[in-house]
């Protein structure tokens, strides 16, 4: 049987792989698209999307507790099985209906991961095929802690498929996922740790508007261990001991179970990408501006697995995805451009932030004016009764441009995004502040951050 060659070969069947391959099928192109797992990715299957749906119920349990005594006598019971049943109405008909969309676009699939004999031939199946270009969009995979029993420790995925919840937890990490689970996991009941080796949750994150939602979690019955490596998990006879380093002394945590969110590394290992002439680097496969390879013109990255600097989020997937797919189909042409970039933190409140924390801008050297203000008593907080509201805008004296915001509140995603417009669109405080937005709106409150 002879060897079968594809216009374009896609390792990864998430946001990003998908995107490039249906828009190549449609331009004509033979196109062939592989993946190890289900078809549909990390987002859908086992990441932003199911994760929010848990969350919903706790949204609904929190905003009962705050207004329990002003018109609701009592919050609802979270039913965890239920939870989960609903959250599989969203993930289960995700990988057939991926694989049948798929097929109709004409693109063949492959349920394994490739590997490289060299720069344009990969094994996958037990089939040598070749491709014109190959196009790695394999996203980030959890980091393996190594310590003595890591084999007993969960991951984020499991978190999200759990039958029934434990009495008590320790999460490892107190990043994006470990803060979002922490949250999920006390607001239906059960006792959570959350161990970080920092001195605070969310390092990247403005530091001010960090220690409003550490506070809220500390109130939530969310106990930091900070300053905290752990060393070692030993499995006992029902419950599992965790062993971290604190201050230069051993201290040890009894919990029923153990979850690593210690942050994720991208998915390569399993590729021969030094076969395939594919440079990497810590944060995936090195690329140039075109989202190309730096050793082999043939291969483009794109979404969390490439280097390209942006953050590992799916709408950066999304773009990456689209300059790939523009530069596989009209020629190498496409840089990568990268406009200012939300971030969401989904815990109750949110933590939401846009361009500079008020510390990078300074090192950047701009002369800045910065507006940091906790407002519970600003009306939309008040008529619900949320104690955690607080923001910090930084912005550039020189220009009167807006460098960064960030928000802690109950609706600080979609807030976020009006500075995203405010950002893209280089708007001054004053051009905010002249427009009119629906009262009472959180996104009207924006005006007086600025």
């Amino acid at each position: 049987m002879g060897i079968e060659t594809f216009d374009v070969f896609v390792i990864g069947s998430g946001t990003a792989g998908k995107t490039v391959a249906y828009d190549c099928a449609a331009e004509g192109m033979k196109v062939a698209i592989a993946d190890h797992r289900e078809f549909g990715g990390t987002c859908a299957l086992r990441g932003c999307d199911p994760k929010t749906v848990l969350l919903a119920a706790t949204e609904a349990r929190h905003l009962s507790e705050s207004l329990k005594g002003k018109g609701i006598v009592s919050a609802p019971e979270i039913n965890w099985q239920d939870l989960q049943k609903f959250k599989d109405s969203f993930t289960q008909a995700v990988p057939a209906s991926t694989e049948k969309k798929l097929k109709k676009a004409g693109i063949r699939m492959y349920h394994q991961s490739p590997q490289f004999l060299d720069e344009n031939t990969l094994s996958v199946e037990g089939k040598t095929v070749k491709a014109k270009k190959i196009v790695i969009a394999t996203g980030q995979k959890p980091r393996v802690l190594k310590i003595p029993g890591r084999e007993h420790v969960l991951y984020s995925e499991d978190f999200l498929s759990m039958p029934e919840l434990p009495e008590s937890i320790v999460f490892i990490g107190a990043g994006y996922v470990g803060m979002e689970f922490a949250h999920i996991a006390a607001r239906c009941g059960v006792k959570v740790t959350v161990v970080e080796f920092g001195d605070r949750p969310l390092g990247p994150f403005e530091e001010d508007i960090v220690a409003h939602l550490t506070k809220a979690s500390e109130a939530l019955g969310i106990e930091f261990i900070f300053h905290a490596e752990v060393t070692k998990v030993e499995k006992l006879r029902k419950n599992y001991r965790v062993f971290f380093q604190k201050n230069g002394k051993e201290e040890q945590i009894t919990v029923q179970l153990v979850f690593n969110t210690a942050g994720r590394v991208p998915s390569i290992d399993d590729f021969d990408l030094d076969k395939g002439n594919v440079a990497f680097e810590k944060n995936g496969v090195t690329v140039n501006e075109f989202l190309q390879s730096t050793t082999n013109d043939s291969v483009y990255a794109c979404g969390d697995v490439s280097a390209s600097g942006s953050l590992p989020l799916t709408p950066t997937s999304s773009q990456e995805a689209r300059v790939v797919s523009l530069n596989l189909r009209k020629g190498r042409n496409t840089k990568m451009d990268f406009p200012p970039v939300p971030s969401v933190v989904f815990t109750i409140p949110q933590l939401a932030s846009i361009g500079l924390t008020e510390a990078e801008a300074k090192k950047k050297g701009y002369d800045i004016r910065v507006e940091y203000k906790s407002v519970p008593k600003w009306f939309n907080a008040k008529r619900i009764n949320e104690e955690t509201y607080a923001y910090k805008t930084i912005v550039d004296k020189k220009r009167d441009l807006i460098l960064g915001a960030h928000i802690i509140a109950p609706h600080a995603g979609e807030m976020i995004n009006l500075f995203v417009l405010a950002l893209c669109g280089k708007l001054k405080p004053d051009h905010l502040k002249a427009m009119i937005f629906a009262y009472p709106t959180w996104g009207n409150d924006i005006k007086g951050m600025v």
